[in-house]
């Protein structure tokens, strides 16, 4: 039986092994994480990816490494599941509120890609709320 949410095992996995100072995690590999990472590395809240062989089983993994500041102490300081396959959330470009008064992301799933709030405003682009990063 397969994950009924993997992008909600992915935030949970990242989360714990920041909280536990971990410097690496990994992840099943799916595009769609490949794309939510590739975002927060490029938002500075991870160092990078790689897409490794699975040690387990068939398939790939998706070996993420965290990042820190200089006490030792996670970028991440939050990480949220918005919408879930329960509950979809949905939101235009004009309806999407600063996270932590602009301290945070969210990440939008929308018809041109996997994007961070401000870049769907930019684009006039509306999309499912995936989660929100501070």
């Amino acid at each position: 039986m397969g994950m009924t949410d993997p992008i909600a095992d992915l935030l949970t996995r990242v989360r714990n092994a920041a909280r536990a100072r971990h410097q690496k995690v990994a992840v099943p590999w799916s595009r769609l994480k490949e794309n939510i990472v590739k975002i927060l590395i490029e938002e500075g809240y991870l160092k990078e990816s790689k897409r490794v062989k699975a040690a387990q089983g068939g398939g790939e993994d998706l070996v993420i490494q965290l990042k820190f500041d200089r006490e030792n102490r996670p970028i991440i300081s939050g990480l949220k599941r918005v919408s879930s396959p329960g509950r979809r959330v949905y939101v235009g470009a004009q309806g999407l509120t600063p996270v932590r008064k602009g301290l945070g992301i969210h990440i939008l799933s929308t018809p041109k890609g996997i994007l961070v709030d401000r870049e769907a405003q930019k684009a006039k682009v509306g999309g499912e709320l995936l989660c929100s990063v501070w």
